[in-house]
């Protein structure tokens, strides 16, 4: 622990360590539930930093900036990870449900190794990185993020008013959440048939998703919602109209299911061939990433102006010890074929993450292109080696979730690094506060997701955990197993189309991937970020908007009563 008396020097504390860990397992869970429902997350950076302000200088009458960044440092570790376990693992859940004489579901062991072994492998890759990206290139990497956190804890005197709007947002979406989860009295969701075109609207009552729309703002909102309308008013009528199963479904009153059944399947298609252009268009930066990298001795343990990081000897050897503990230990399904995959693809997505996120910002940071292809070729290597069926299946998704964990942590990691520098942070301190909110969130995550499952079941109405269920699509096609190919290559088709007419693929591709009334909702919020910039005159920073605080504090509050309520049916039976 630090133990300079000044005040202002404190950085590691048992204040900022207990308040980190609290907020890295909040907004963890807040952001599992979130991403198991819609398939987005968004960064709790900005929000943890204003919570730690108005707690440790107006409640614990503590003034210390460098203590308040290690305790978003921490905190922010949460999401970060949760984003990386809840877009693959829920896969597993999804098989062992519906093939149980072949998988069995993970267990609570399995889950945490996976994500502890993700969480330390991007923390210590992104230690040789802080010099070459974070201080050499420091005037081309900005870090908007990171900026925009290292903003707010300079802004320390609006601590309080900015920790009420979040906690206030907190109260209102955990209270709706409540009415329409658990009282009944709202329903959660509207789902209205077109019949005059066998089409569909809807619209789902959820503050979380309001705030969602708030954070990405109007141009992805209506991106989303055209997408959305092309799968529910365009493909779904069509489908129903010519394919003799999907009309009998509507017929039946069904339209959902024949948007699950087919339509789905289109958005899938898109979404992987959009994840897939991202990375082919990225190649060139990660080229230069992997030449500036390899160019500069990037010595960990070393002083620079920048302060000092953990030593070569120790991440290194923490690097080794992760490989080969994912080789030996069963809890990780890999073994030594994928041991090696992750060490490979987790080193090269690391630098590609980190530098990514002080480019483009973590928001617009490819981690599900960077799933994606490990799936893909995971999967071809070990149908390669022989290994075919559920363990083949099971090993290509523990590997696609450690390095989908090992890239949103390094992101992660370079954000909270570009904050420390700004306002004089040590290195070392900041990365050691990094494996505390990696172990935190993953000895937490592991029971969020059990939880739900058990409450609701993956792939139900209220978590259909999107994201897992393409990265099952896309192992099983890999394998081998029965898949509508002729929808899948319509979607790529479309993202092929799109691509030419340069629309972003992602967020129309997601429209029509998610239904319809979590897409309508989120423009609702896009819609009202719209109205508040133009009565402004300007776009708002994230630093200095209380709607984005208040955005966060729904969705933190939703997540929450949710795990609240998963609670509440496991103790009353269902």
């Amino acid at each position: 622990m630090d133990t300079v008396m000044d005040g202002k020097k404190r950085e590691i504390t048992v204040t900022s360590v207990v308040l980190g860990v609290l907020l890295a397992v909040v907004f963890g869970a807040a952001n599992a539930y979130l991403g198991l429902r819609v398939g987005l997350t968004v960064s709790a950076s900005v929000p943890a930093a204003v919570i730690s302000m108005g707690v440790m200088r107006f409640m614990l009458r503590r003034d210390s900036i460098l203590e308040n960044n290690m305790v978003q440092t921490i905190g922010s570790a949460g999401e970060s990870l949760a984003a990386g376990a809840i877009f693959t693992m829920p896969a597993l859940f999804l098989w062992a449900q519906e093939r149980p004489a072949e998988f069995s579901a993970p267990s609570l062991v399995s889950i945490t190794v996976i994500a502890l072994a993700g969480g330390l492998m991007g923390v210590l890759l992104m230690v040789p990185l802080r010099r070459p990206l974070i201080v050499e290139e420091e005037k081309t990497l900005l870090y908007p993020e990171g900026r925009a956190c290292a903003d707010v804890l300079k802004a320390g005197e609006a601590g309080a008013k900015h920790a009420k709007t979040v906690f206030f947002g907190l109260g209102a979406g955990a209270l709706v959440k409540f009415v329409t989860g658990w009282l009944k009295w709202i329903p959660e969701g509207f789902l209205w048939p077109i019949r005059s075109v066998r089409g569909a609207l809807g619209l789902d009552v959820s503050p979380a998703l309001l705030g969602v729309g708030y954070i990405v703002g109007p141009k992805v909102a209506s991106l989303l919602l055209g997408g959305a309308l092309l799968g529910w008013m365009v493909l779904l009528p069509v489908i129903a109209s010519h394919v003799p199963e999907a009309r009998a479904m509507w017929d039946a009153g069904n339209a959902d299911g024949v948007w699950r059944s087919y339509v789905r399947y289109v958005g899938a298609g898109a979404i992987a061939t959009g994840g897939l252009f991202s990375l082919l268009r990225s190649m060139p930066l990660f080229v230069r990433t992997f030449k500036a990298s390899a160019g500069r001795k990037a010595r960990a343990g070393e002083v620079d102006e920048g302060g000092r990081d953990l030593p070569m000897r120790l991440v290194l050897g923490g690097i080794l010890f992760v490989v080969v503990f994912i080789w030996a230990v069963p809890a990780v399904p890999a073994g030594f074929l994928g041991a090696v995959l992750i060490a490979l693809f987790g080193f090269f997505f690391a630098a590609v993450s980190a530098r990514m996120v002080g480019l483009v910002g973590s928001s617009n940071n490819p981690i599900s292109g960077m799933t994606i292809a490990t799936l893909v070729v995971a999967s071809l290597a070990i149908k390669a080696s022989g290994a075919a069926g559920a363990a083949g299946m099971t090993a290509a998704i523990a590997i696609g979730s450690v390095v989908c964990i090992v890239a949103a942590i390094a992101g992660d990691t370079a954000q909270d690094l570009k904050t420390g520098r700004i306002l004089g942070a040590t290195p070392w301190k900041q990365q050691v506060g990094e494996f505390i909110g990696v172990v935190a969130s993953a000895l937490a995550i592991g029971g969020v997701l059990v939880l739900l499952h058990k409450a609701w079941g993956f792939g139900s109405k209220s978590i259909s955990a999107p994201q897992a269920t393409l990265m099952k699509v896309i192992v099983e096609g890999m394998m081998g197993d029965g898949l509508p190919w002729d929808l899948l290559a319509s979607g790529a088709g479309l993202a092929v189309a799109l691509t030419l007419l340069r629309v972003p693929v992602m967020p129309v591709a997601i429209g029509i991937y998610l239904p319809i009334g979590l897409n309508v909702s989120i423009f609702a919020g896009g819609a009202i970020r719209w109205l508040v910039e133009r009565r402004r005159g300007a776009a708002v920073s994230a630093s200095e908007d209380s709607g984005t605080l208040f955005s966060a504090g729904l969705i933190a509050g939703e997540g929450l009563c949710g795990i609240l309520l998963a609670i509440l049916a496991l103790l009353c039976g269902g």
